[in-house]
């Protein structure tokens, strides 16, 4: 076995035992057809006030700018999906959120990753990413054969849902790379037909401006009266999309301990809404990822959970 074979083999391996579900690897190159389809998206004005999106475009859509030297985007999933729920009746908060700041978590797991690498392999120049960077992670997860974007935007794994975390390693080793699968959602359009603000498109764009997740944690201003009436109790982010998913009845629950659900911060009615202070909020929600949505916002966010749709 080559190198390239070997090393490729030592980081599979090395990406199991640290706990992510799947591991696959890209050759770093320029995406142009996600770049068309980037620059298409920021045009038509879907990514709503999220204007870092618009920034390092060309970052965005070439590795090799990010990290020069960089040979391989190494893609990583990290399963959230919880096994007990949100109790009924009460504001509804998206699953991602129920425990720890996923940021955190993956952070620490990425860089026991470099270590474990230097340590089998040798020094490797390289950066790692969670969520935090202009990388296009979705795109470079369904390169690397991990799965497909379905019509919602989201990275659906076969026989494994959606309920996952994305992850970049990219690095300036020559590896073995994977390939993409088919796409397989075929004609079903559950996802389309169950969003109460109709921000899935075709051609699997998601209107972000109209989206229940992006009105709830990113838009920093009113959420828009056209809007209001549709929150289906979603106070953080939303999963409609997602728990219509058909391959979603795939999902297993994650081993994860830092994304149990805590009860105190999640399983929270109106009135603990209501009532909670600044000060409390803040003093709450410090290792929570709610904490992005700020005080301020819960409260707006807790006013469009209790607008009745017209009529």
């Amino acid at each position: 076995m080559n190198n390239t074979g070997l090393y490729t083999k030592i980081i599979k391996r090395i990406a199991a035992e640290l706990g992510f579900h799947s591991c696959g690897i890209a050759k770093a190159q320029k995406l142009d057809e996600d770049a068309k389809r980037l620059a298409d998206y920021l045009n038509a004005g879907y990514h709503g006030e999220m204007n870092y999106m618009e920034n390092h475009f060309e970052m965005r859509t070439d590795p090799r700018i990010l990290v020069p030297g960089c040979k391989s985007v190494i893609s990583l999933m990290y399963n959230y999906f919880p096994e007990q729920k949100q109790e009924e009746g009460i504001p509804k908060i998206s699953k991602y959120a129920y425990g720890t700041d996923y940021h955190n978590v993956i952070r620490k797991k990425l860089k026991q990753f470099f270590y474990r690498i230097e340590n089998e392999i040798g020094k490797v120049e390289g950066r790692a990413f969670v969520d935090s960077a202009p990388v296009l992670e979705k795109s470079w997860a369904a390169r690397s054969g991990l799965g497909w974007i379905g019509k919602h935007s989201c990275l659906i794994a076969k026989q494994q849902g959606s309920f996952f975390f994305i992850a970049e390693l990219i690095v300036d080793l020559e590896l073995e790379y994977d390939t993409p699968i088919n796409n397989y959602c075929g004609s079903c359009t559950r996802c389309i037909d169950a969003c109460p603000t109709a921000a899935i498109l075709p051609d699997k764009i998601l209107d972000a401006s109209k989206c229940i997740s992006y009105l709830t944690i990113e838009l920093r201003d009113k959420i828009p009266n056209e809007l209001s009436g549709n929150s289906e109790g979603w106070i953080f982010g939303c999963d409609i999309c997602q728990d219509v998913c058909p391959w979603n009845r795939f999902s297993k629950p994650h081993h994860e301990s830092s994304f149990l659900i805590n009860d105190l911060l999640i399983n929270r009615n109106v009135k603990g809404w209501e009532d909670i202070t600044e000060e409390v909020f803040r003093e709450l929600y410090i290792h929570s990822p709610i904490k992005r949505s700020k005080w301020e916002g819960m409260k707006r966010n807790l006013a469009f959970i209790k607008t009745k749709k017209p009529g």
